[in-house]
């Protein structure tokens, strides 16, 4: 289902643009579709033929997104396991201070070496809708003020139904453009689309090398533009929208956290309109990468600070219960797949 069903089925039923805007409205803050105001009771608002219709169509929307299972940090975040209405599964995380993380794909086909998510591939793309429903369905937890398309998927490669999402959470959904944030690895039809819209959000880009050839490696699916040609290419959106851009970079031992990198870095964000998020890779104890130790962490954020790069040190939410991005998906499908060859067969 997508955003724009919504509203015709309210139309179907009689709904005007204010009727469906309440309506929409409620839904998005995880109340019920027939919640009136302090100043104005539901029954002296909606007209009966649709409130007659808000039963079936809030049973509709609630099937949307359900919670399959929840995993509390000791980071004050909580995982949630998903699951779509057709029994697939995606991740959304409550992050502190009233962020949520929301997936945009059922897997994802960028296949960054280091991803759970990207091993399993694209399955399918998730509606404005079921996006839109992994927030309604958060808030019924917590307040929600800040959106990141974060979670398992590239939002590029699903984009109509991004920015479909994006514009409702823009607007009725009551969240800041500047707290809708876009992430991608750099697909060209963002730069194109995004200053079109009338939400535009910030934007958060994989950088993760300054070597091309390296950063390729990295993310091998991942659209062929060098991280110069990235960050020009950032740097003009930041300076249309009025806010920086946040490039991501997954720190891998070994691997991108050297001399080198860091040299690289001063040259790239020199005079641009950016921050650097420096993300400790979520290892597991057989992981083909490791994060660096906490030593070289905080060598590399002092020496990059001290150089005029704005520089902050994003751990993944739910380390402490391995919940790096598709792990818990991963963890369920296995659970789920086992079960599924432990049956006896059918004489």
């Amino acid at each position: 289902m997508r955003i724009s069903e919504i509203y015709q089925r309210l139309a179907d039923l009689g709904a005007l643009p204010a009727h469906s805007g309440r309506v929409v409205r409620a839904w998005l803050q995880g109340k019920p579709l027939n919640a009136g105001t302090r100043r104005q009771h539901t029954e002296h608002f909606l007209p009966l033929s649709v409130r007659n219709g808000l039963p079936q169509l809030s049973d509709d929307l609630d099937n949307l997104a359900k919670v399959h299972s929840e995993h509390p940090a000791a980071d004050g975040s909580i995982r949630l396991l998903v699951r779509l209405g057709d029994g697939q599964m995606v991740e959304s995380v409550l992050l502190p201070r009233g962020g949520l993380c929301v997936s945009s794909q059922v897997g994802c086909a960028v296949g960054c070496v280091f991803c759970m998510t990207g091993k399993s591939g694209l399955l399918r793309q998730v509606s404005s809708a079921e996006i839109v429903a992994q927030v309604a369905l958060a808030r019924r937890y917590r307040p929600v003020k800040k959106v990141v398309f974060m979670g398992m998927g590239e939002p590029a490669h699903n984009l109509d139904n991004v920015l479909e999402a994006i514009d409702l959470l823009g607007t009725d959904g009551g969240i800041g453009h500047k707290n809708l944030v876009f992430s991608t690895v750099g697909d060209p039809r963002v730069f194109e689309r995004l200053p079109q819209q009338r939400v535009r959000p910030a934007l958060a880009l994989s950088l993760h090398s300054t070597d091309a050839a390296l950063r390729e490696r990295l993310l091998p699916k991942a659209p062929k533009i060098s991280p110069d040609e990235l960050m020009e290419l950032g740097e003009t959106y930041a300076r249309t929208i009025g806010y920086p851009i946040q490039y991501q970079w997954t720190l891998l031992k070994g691997i991108n956290d050297s001399q080198a990198e860091m040299d690289g870095i001063l040259r790239l964000f020199q005079g641009k309109y950016a921050v650097l998020n420096l993300i400790p890779y979520n290892s597991l104890e057989l992981d083909d990468y490791q994060r660096p130790d906490g030593e070289r962490i905080v060598q590399m954020v002092r020496y990059l600070h001290s150089r005029g790069v704005l520089t902050k040190v994003r751990n993944s939410a739910g380390q402490d219960i391995d919940g790096g991005c598709g792990q818990l998906r991963a963890r369920a499908v296995d659970v789920v797949n086992t079960s599924r060859l432990q049956r006896p067969a059918r004489g």
